[in-house]
C-alpha cells in the first residue's frame, strides 16, 4: 500500500473531510495521532461494556492502520 492509498484509507475511516495534506511524514504523523486517539477512546468503550464485538473489530482495524502508519513512516526517515 502506497503513502497516498494509506492516507485516504485512514481518513475514511476517521471520517475526516478536511485533512490539510502537507508534507509525507507530517501528514502520517497527524493521521496517527489521530489513530491513537480514536484507538484510546475505543479501548474505553469496551472496558465498559465487554460485549460490544464491532467495537472490538473496530479496534482492530485501527491497530492495523497504526501498524501500517508506523512501517510507512519508518521507510520515510529511513530513506532521508
Amino acid at each position: 500500500m502506497g503513502i497516498a492509498k494509506f492516507i485516504e484509507s485512514v481518513k475514511e475511516s476517521l471520517g475526516l473531510d478536511e485533512f490539510k495534506k502537507s508534507s509525507k511524514k507530517k501528514s502520517i504523523k497527524n493521521l496517527l495521532k489521530k489513530l491513537n486517539s480514536k484507538k484510546e477512546k475505543i479501548t474505553k468503550l469496551i472496558k465498559k461494556d465487554k460485549k460490544q464485538k464491532e467495537l472490538q473489530e473496530e479496534l482492530d482495524i485501527v491497530n492495523f492502520q497504526i501498524k501500517k502508519g508506523e512501517k510507512l513512516l519508518a521507510k520515510l526517515v529511513a530513506t532521508k
